[in-house]
């Protein structure tokens, strides 16, 4: 049996669940509540929610995961902080997920999603979004194609969909795409994307694609568990390449 506490709060959505697991069936136990500003104040008190409800003390967890990124940069700090702590408090060891990804998830799991190819994105502000695509891996798990990225949403538009085979089937989600729908697909939309509007991470998702990784053994401590800045990559990249 496997158990695993999760957290997400890197977009507006402010999430926990406890993911129970055994050879026969799942249980899940989950809050969520969309309220921007508010994840800091909300997040402990959804953890002791889900931890009564299903009657589990807090050590008798497996793990602990959280959405790493790429997302805001106070709801990812949030995030690494409280898991980082409730981690150490109990000396359970921590997975990261990315938010990414377990959006993507979230589409593949539902049972309107057609196998299509789902291009992921958050709004990184500054007229920025970050973004990836993802492919079923044949077992309903996101597999990565590429890196995850931060962009114009323009330019995510052109290498993510004009740039693709146009038979290819795509979907776009997250709030990347909500805040650029008329930018980018409202005159000349291509035939072969869809968008599905309002979904957020969240850590029913993150708990799904923890769990696998967690029997993998890519657990981490605590001291290890970071958040996953794109935006700082990018830059420190283009720092050593205008060094040379």
């Amino acid at each position: 049996m496997t158990k695993i506490l999760a957290i997400e709060t890197a977009s507006e959505a402010c999430s926990a669940c406890l993911q129970i697991t055994d050879a026969e069936n799942r249980q899940m136990f989950s809050r969520i509540e969309t309220t921007p500003r508010q994840h800091a104040k909300l997040i402990l008190s959804m953890l002791d929610e889900v931890l009564d409800e299903a009657g589990i003390a807090l050590n008798e967890i497996d793990a602990i995961a959280f959405g790493c990124g790429p997302g805001a940069f106070t709801g990812l700090r949030i995030a690494a902080g409280v898991t980082q702590g409730v981690a150490l408090s109990v000396d359970k060891p921590v997975v990261t997920v990315s938010t990414l990804a377990a959006l993507a998830h979230q589409v593949m799991s539902s049972k309107n999603y057609q196998d299509e190819t789902v291009i992921t994105a958050l709004d990184a502000r500054m007229g920025e979004v970050y973004w990836a695509i993802f492919k079923n891996n044949g077992k309903g798990a996101p597999e990565l194609i590429g890196d995850e990225q931060v962009s114009q949403p323009q330019i995510m538009f052109q290498k993510a969909v004009l740039n693709n085979d146009k038979d290819v089937k795509i979907l776009a989600v997250g709030a990347g795409w909500d805040a650029y729908t008329t930018e980018l697909l409202a005159n000349n939309k291509p035939e072969n994307i869809s968008h599905w509007e309002g979904l957020y991470p969240t850590a029913i998702d993150i708990a799904q694609l923890a769990v696998p990784l967690f029997i993998d053994g890519k657990a981490v401590s605590s001291e290890e568990a970071q958040p996953v800045y794109i935006r700082n990559d990018v830059a420190k990249k283009s720092s050593k390449q205008s060094n040379k």
